[in-house]
C-alpha cells in the first residue's frame, strides 16, 4: 500500500442530473420531457415511478447545497434542463426557468462551491423527438442555440461546462435497445444519432466558445474499463473493440475527426451513420478536458454469432452492487491511463462514479453505510494511483448527492451520499459515507493498492 495527497486545487463534489433530482415536471413554464413522457407511458418504469416530483430540488436546491458545505464538497456538477429553459427546444426561452439555474449558481457560490454543469442529461424536450429527435440533422443548430442561450445567461459565473452526458448511453440506450427514453428500437435511427450528436456537440462548442464567457469545454463518456476474458489474441481483439466503441466512439472523432475503427464492417457502419462530406472536419476541434464516468469494467471475448462488433460479454467474479454491478476498483485506474496515454495527457474529472446500496436509516438515525464507503475508498484510491503516476486528475465527482430518480429503474436503487426519504416530507440524511468524503476532503490523504490490476 502507498498513500497520496491530493493537491489543494483538486476538485472534490458530487454530480446529479436534472431530471432524477428536479421534479417540478410541469411547473413555471417547463415543456415535457422525452424522460417525462417515457415515465408516464405504462410498464416503461420498475413500479410504475416517474420523475414528477422526484427528490423536489427545483424547491429544495438551498438544503442541498447545504449538505454539500456539510460533506465539505468544493464543486458540483449538476445538468440543465433543456425543456426548462426553452421549453419546445427551439423557439421563446422560458426566463423562469433561466432564473432557476442562476438563482442555483448563486446559491453554490455563496457557499464556495464552483458550479460545473452539464448542458444535456437526457432529458431532450418532446416537441424535437416528435421531431425525429437526434436522428434529425435539424436538431444540431437547436442545441447549439440552446448552448449560447445558457451560456449568455451564466456563462459571468459559470466558466467550466460539460456538453454532453454519456451520449453513447442515450443514442444506444434510447434508440437502439429501447430500454431508456424514447423507448426507440430502431438501428437504422441509432447509428444515424450517434453521428448528429457528435454534429451538435461540435457546433454547440463552437456556439459557446464564441460568447467569450467560456474557459474550459468537455464532455462526460461513459467508460467501463475493457478486459479480454483470455490472453488469445482473438479476445484481446474484441476487447480493443469493446473500447473503440463503448469508449470513445463519441470521443475520437472531435480528438482526431474519424471514428475509431470499432465494426467489423466499418465501411457500412459510417454508411448507416449517414456520415456526408465535411463532417468530420466540422466535427474535430479540442476538448479542454476529457471528463470519465465510470462504474465497473467489461469482460469481453471474441464471438462469431455477433455480426457487428464480433464480441460477447461475461459477468465478473467480483463483488456485486445492490445494481449487480461488479466492484472492481482498478478498473478506474485503467481507464485513466488509457486516456492518459492516448490523447497526450489531458486534464481529466472523474465527472461520475458511485454505487447503489440499500442502505437505510438505523435505529439511531444514521445510515451506516459501510459497503459504500469501502467501494470508495477502493476507487478513489486508483484515482489517487493513477495521479500518483502523473496523470493530470482534476476532480472526482461522486454519484451522486442525493439518492434520486434511476432512469428505468425508479426509485429502486440508492446511489446516494445523502438519504432522501421520498415517501415522509424528502427528508435529507448524511450517509456514513458522506461523512467519509468530509473527512477525505479534509486530510486530503487516501491509501491505494499498486498491484490491482
Amino acid at each position: 500500500m502507498k498513500t497520496f495527497t491530493f493537491p489543494d486545487t483538486f476538485q472534490w463534489g458530487t454530480a446529479t442530473a436534472s431530471y432524477q433530482i428536479e421534479g417540478a415536471w410541469n411547473e413555471d413554464g417547463k415543456g415535457e420531457s422525452i424522460w417525462d413522457r417515457f415515465a408516464h407511458t405504462e410498464g416503461k418504469i420498475l413500479n410504475g415511478d416517474t420523475g414528477d416530483v422526484a427528490c423536489d430540488s427545483y424547491h429544495r436546491y438551498k438544503d442541498d447545497v447545504a449538505l454539500m458545505k456539510e460533506m465539505g464538497m468544493n464543486t458540483y456538477r449538476f445538468s440543465i434542463s433543456w425543456p426548462r429553459v426553452v421549453p419546445n427546444g427551439k423557439g421563446a426561452v422560458n426566463q423562469k426557468g433561466i432564473d432557476y439555474y442562476s438563482r442555483l449558481v448563486d446559491e453554490l457560490l455563496a457557499n464556495g462551491i464552483t458550479p460545473f454543469p452539464t448542458l444535456y442529461h437526457w432529458d431532450l424536450p418532446q416537441a424535437l423527438e416528435d421531431e425525429g429527435g437526434w436522428s434529425n440533422r435539424e436538431i444540431v443548430g437547436h442545441f447549439a442555440r440552446y448552448a449560447e442561450t445558457v451560456v449568455q445567461a451564466l456563462g459571468d459565473r459559470v466558466k467550466r461546462w460539460i456538453v454532453f452526458n454519456e451520449p453513447w448511453v442515450f443514442v444506444f440506450l434510447g434508440y437502439l435497445y429501447g430500454t431508456h427514453a424514447p423507448g426507440v428500437r430502431d438501428s437504422s435511427r441509432a447509428m444515424k444519432a450517434a453521428h448528429v450528436v457528435n454534429l451538435a456537440q461540435a457546433e454547440a462548442m463552437r456556439a459557446m466558445r464564441a460568447t467569450g464567457k467560456v474557459e474550459a469545454l468537455g464532455n462526460a463518456f461513459s467508460m467501463s474499463a475493457s478486459y479480454p476474458a483470455s490472453d488469445s489474441e482473438e479476445d484481446r481483439a474484441a476487447a480493443e473493440r469493446h473500447h473503440r466503441w463503448n469508449n470513445v466512439w463519441f470521443l475520437e472523432p472531435v480528438l482526431k475527426g474519424a471514428y475509431p475503427e470499432a465494426y467489423l464492417d466499418q465501411a457500412r457502419a459510417l454508411e448507416r451513420m449517414d456520415v456526408r462530406p465535411g463532417d468530420m472536419e466540422r466535427i474535430k476541434g479540442s476538448y479542454d478536458f476529457i471528463g470519465i464516468n465510470l462504474y465497473s469494467r467489461a469482460i469481453v471475448a471474441h464471438s462469431e454469432q455477433e455480426r457487428n462488433l464480433g464480441i460477447r460479454m461475461f459477468p465478473g467474479p467480483g463483488p456485486k452492487t445492490a445494481f449487480n454491478w461488479e466492484v472492481w476498483p482498478a478498473a478506474i485506474y485503467q481507464a485513466i491511463k488509457r486516456v492518459d496515454r492516448d490523447y497526450g495527457r489531458p486534464p481529466i474529472y472523474i465527472t461520475e462514479n458511485g454505487c447503489s446500496y440499500p442502505t437505510a436509516p438505523g435505529p439511531d438515525g444514521r445510515v451506516h453505510d459501510q459497503e459504500r464507503i469501502d467501494f470508495y475508498h477502493g476507487y478513489v484510491g486508483q484515482v489517487a494511483r493513477a495521479a500518483a503516476e502523473g496523470c493530470d486528475v482534476r476532480g472526482y465527482m461522486a454519484w451522486s448527492l442525493l439518492d434520486n430518480f434511476e432512469w428505468a429503474m425508479g426509485f429502486s436503487q440508492r446511489f446516494g451520499l445523502a438519504w432522501c426519504d421520498f415517501e415522509h416530507g424528502q427528508q435529507r440524511i448524511v450517509k456514513d459515507s458522506g461523512y467519509w468524503f468530509r473527512d477525505l476532503i479534509a486530510g486530503r490523504r487516501i491509501a491505494y493498492d499498486e498491484t490491482l490490476a
